[in-house]
């Protein structure tokens, strides 16, 4: 009876519970899915993240991907789900990790950090012992990301603000350069990886990695989503991990910035962000106005050199210090490599 009311609610089934993952113990020629075990609540509880795998028959690299490292960043869990779902695993060489959701409490909670207040993604690799958070990544670093050969970090815009579909990476790196480009987003910053995030210590463990930021938060945008998967399938191609042959990503190539930078509110007011996001811009141009509470226009912000538009806010109660808009500056012609170099780790 019970197996009846879980087929009909469409309840998963035959789906693993592990302490520690064991990428070889699991089937070749399938997909697995796994609930890994990190840390435990206050009930005594598991707190499990929940893990995709497909093994190929063929040895290749470890390919990882994980989205939710935020927990109000949503976008890149559909963007894992159908990458699976479309998946033919017996042309797979090497292994595919999908992290569905990294930050389990935040995400519960619908917020971006976890429920200690610490921003997961400063605080990686993390502390063996300490407070929650940093607890819990030391344990996703040691039994999720030590597993990779390869991480594709899928994150989206903070509360109040939208993104463009942008890559954050080390443009000066000829792998993590090569990705950006191959998922061919709107932007690309070139941003070699900070200390604390989960692509810095990616970098550090020798794991070439980018960062994707798809758009807005807390929603399933349909376009963004379908982009950032045709992309993520060309990259997985260059890996060998899926066959080659694929149709390149439609639409124009990125604009690579060399550097950006948010600005910042200098007077409080009600806010109006004047462009779109992926929207060129010109050096004088307006790009906010603030109104005091009667209606007055207090303040203008104008664009301190051409550039484009990465992202902005979109809340219109601006405290002094508010981010106003996240302004790329276009790399020079020829400033970072196009060729690709050979790609993955030997297997």
């Amino acid at each position: 009876m019970e197996s009846q009311v879980n087929q009909a609610f469409g309840v998963d089934q035959d789906i693993l519970s592990l302490e520690q993952l064991n990428l070889d113990a699991l089937p070749e020629g399938a997909i697995s899915r796994v609930w890994l075990t990190l840390v435990h609540d206050g009930l005594g509880r598991p707190v499990q993240v929940p893990l995709l795998v497909a093994r190929g028959r063929r040895s290749g690299p470890v390919f990882g991907i994980t989205a939710a490292v935020h927990g109000n960043e949503l976008n890149g869990i559909p963007v894992i789900h159908r990458l699976f779902e479309r998946l033919d695993v017996t042309k797979v060489r090497g292994t595919i990790v999908g992290a569905v959701v990294v930050n389990i409490p935040a995400y519960l909670r619908r917020e971006r950090r976890s429920p200690d207040g610490y921003d997961l993604n400063h605080w990686f690799p993390g502390l063996r012992a300490g407070h929650p958070t940093p607890v819990y990544a030391h344990r996703f670093t040691q039994r999720v990301l030590k597993h990779l050969d390869v991480l594709v970090d899928l994150h989206t815009a903070s509360s109040g603000r939208w993104n463009s579909l942008y890559v954050r990476a080390d443009m000066k790196n000829g792998q993590t350069a090569s990705m950006a480009r191959r998922l061919k987003p709107q932007i690309v910053v070139h941003s070699p990886p900070s200390d604390g995030t989960l692509r810095g210590v990616a970098a550090e463990l020798d794991i070439p990695a980018i960062t994707v930021e798809i758009g807005n938060p807390q929603r399933f945008q349909r376009d963004y989503v379908r982009r950032s998967l045709a992309g993520l399938r060309q990259i997985l191609s260059d890996f060998g991990v899926l066959p080659k042959g694929r149709a390149p990503v439609e639409g124009p190539p990125p604009v690579i910035c060399a550097s950006s930078a948010w600005m910042h509110t200098q007077q409080g007011g009600l806010m109006t962000v004047h462009p779109d996001v992926a929207e060129s811009v010109s050096k004088g141009q307006v790009l906010a106005t603030i109104r005091s509470v009667f209606g007055s226009v207090v303040a203008e912000y104008r664009a301190p050199h051409d550039g484009i538009i990465i992202g902005k806010s979109v809340d219109p109660v601006a405290e002094t210090g508010a981010r106003i808009v996240h302004l790329g500056r276009a790399a020079a012609p020829g400033e970072f490599p196009t060729a690709r170099p050979e790609q993955g780790k030997p297997s």
